[in-house]
C-alpha cells in the first residue's frame, strides 16, 4: 500500500523519467480536481499531500536504505497540484504549470537546489518540489496574464 501511494498508483515505476510520468499523472488529476472540486480544494490537497507524505517517505527510505529513490513521485504530484492551483487551471495554465514545474524540478535552481541538497528525509523530498510548484504556478500565472492582455488571449479559452 505504501508503494502504491508513493509511486502515485505505480506511475513512478514507468521508465524512462519516472518524475515526468508522476508529474504528468499529477497534472491530469490536478486539472480535473481543479475543475470539478475547485482551486482552493486543489491548493489544500497539495499541502495535505505534502504533510501526509513526509513520515511515509521517512519510513520507506529507512526500509530500502536510500534517500529519494526515483520511484517516489508523490512529491511531483503535490508540487504540480500546487502549481495548477496557483496558475488558474485552464488547459494552457495546466500545461504551462507542468512544463515550468518539470524545468524547475530537473534544474533545481537557487533555493530549490539548496533544499534538495541540504534537507534530508521526507521533508527534503517533498520540500524542493513544493517550492518548485509555487514558482511554477507563479510563472504560469504571469504568462497567462500576459497572454490575456495580448492578441493571443484566445489561447486561454481552452
Amino acid at each position: 500500500m505504501q508503494k502504491l501511494f508513493l509511486t502515485f498508483f505505480y506511475m513512478g515505476l514507468l521508465r524512462p523519467a519516472p518524475g515526468t510520468w508522476g508529474s504528468l499523472g499529477g497534472a491530469v488529476t490536478g486539472y480535473f480536481i481543479y475543475h470539478y472540486v475547485g482551486d482552493q480544494t486543489l491548493f489544500l490537497a497539495s499541502f495535505a499531500l505534502f504533510l501526509f507524505s513526509i513520515n511515509i517517505i521517512n519510513d520507506y527510505e529507512r526500509k530500502i536504505g536510500a534517500h529519494d529513490p526515483s520511484e517516489i513521485v508523490i512529491d511531483e504530484v503535490a508540487g504540480v497540484w500546487l502549481a495548477i492551483s496557483v496558475s488558474g487551471g485552464s488547459l494552457l495554465a495546466t500545461a504551462l504549470s507542468f512544463a515550468f514545474f518539470r524545468l524547475l524540478d530537473i534544474t533545481k535552481p537557487s533555493i530549490i537546489g539548496k533544499i534538495d541538497r541540504d534537507v534530508k528525509g521526507g521533508l527534503g523530498v517533498m520540500g524542493d518540489d513544493m517550492v518548485a510548484g509555487a514558482f511554477a504556478g507563479i510563472f504560469s500565472a504571469i504568462v497567462c496574464n500576459l497572454l490575456a492582455h495580448s492578441n493571443l488571449k484566445y489561447l486561454l479559452e481552452f
